[in-house]
């Protein structure tokens, strides 16, 4: 309002309504990923088996030998589950042993395949070793290999998101790798908790605790930089299962420090973190997909 002579005139209205920006025969200007359901479940899976297999490798060096043989055991059944997510979505396996002929060091999918493949090989030697009664350095060296690729296991996913054009992932790319790697790290913890050995689970607590701080902090920093173009991870189905995740998230937390006493608590807060773990992709995945489908997403990650 403007004051006039003592009175209050209103304010000018512009002639042109502000509108969401629109797109040409209402379709969406950059095209939906063809990835279908396996995906975030592989972006679960492979993350998880990463963090178990660097946790491993540490477990052994601090002496934690039957905690570092049951990380490693659930790592390998995450190398073998993750390949066959990753073909199944592919259609057939030829398509994956495709990208497997040469290696493209700018391309994230060309890395994350031979990392995947190298990381699953490097596992199951070392269970081989291990069953077979070799010595100690064959089995630590090979998992020793597989803890090396384990962190990029569980990073490279978020890396290829943010190489896309989807504006959300590429405005996010820059924290999506910490929200990624303190899920992992979580529910790595979760894994341990529910089916880890007894000495391990003050380490597979904390695995959790720290996870889930780490996690709920790089997303709610990607939220604020994000912007407006957060809105999908509020509304609409990644909105959902962002909520849904984020009060798994703290619960399961609560639950193993509370386990302390209760073996019943910290198994059922293990499971959780792993749900969790698991809709967080899935709210990663879905909100892509709505700010695809939007093209007013795709406008404002143009602006200044």
């Amino acid at each position: 309002m403007a004051a006039v002579g003592g009175r209050e005139e209103p304010a000018e209205r512009p002639l042109v309504p502000r509108e969401r920006p629109r797109s040409y025969y209402g379709l969406p200007i950059v095209r939906r990923p063809a990835w279908t359901w396996e995906v975030p479940l592989y972006f679960f899976t492979g993350g998880t088996a990463g963090a178990l297999a660097a946790t491993s490798i540490l477990a052994r060096w601090s002496g934690q030998h039957r905690m570092g043989r049951s990380a490693r055991r659930m790592a390998l059944a995450g190398a073998l589950v993750s390949p066959a997510l990753l073909i199944s979505d592919l259609g057939r396996p030829a398509r994956f042993l495709n990208m497997l002929r040469v290696v493209r060091p700018t391309s994230p999918m060309s890395l994350g395949s031979w990392t995947l493949a190298g990381f699953g090989s490097a596992l199951g030697m070392a269970e081989a070793a291990d069953l077979a009664g070799l010595p100690v350095a064959v089995t630590g060296t090979m998992e020793g290999a597989a803890g090396i690729l384990g962190p990029i296991l569980a990073n490279y996913t978020a890396v290829l998101l943010g190489d896309t054009a989807n504006p959300i992932w590429r405005a996010g790319r820059h924290l999506l790798p910490f929200v990624f790697s303190g899920s992992s790290l979580a529910a790595a913890g979760g894994a341990l908790c529910l089916a880890g050995p007894e000495e391990g689970r003050p380490v597979s607590r904390r695995m959790v605790v720290v996870g889930t701080a780490l996690e709920q902090a790089a997303f709610l920093a990607m939220e604020s930089h994000l912007g407006p173009l957060a809105e999908p991870y509020r509304t609409g189905r990644g909105g959902r299962l962002a909520r849904v995740h984020r009060l798994a998230s703290w619960t399961s937390a609560v639950l193993v420090l509370a386990g302390r006493r209760s073996p019943l608590l910290l198994r059922l807060g293990g499971a959780i973190a792993l749900g969790s773990s698991a809709l967080l992709r899935q709210a990663v995945y879905r909100a892509g997909f709505q700010a695809v489908d939007d093209p007013s997403y795709l406008v404002e990650s143009q602006g200044p």
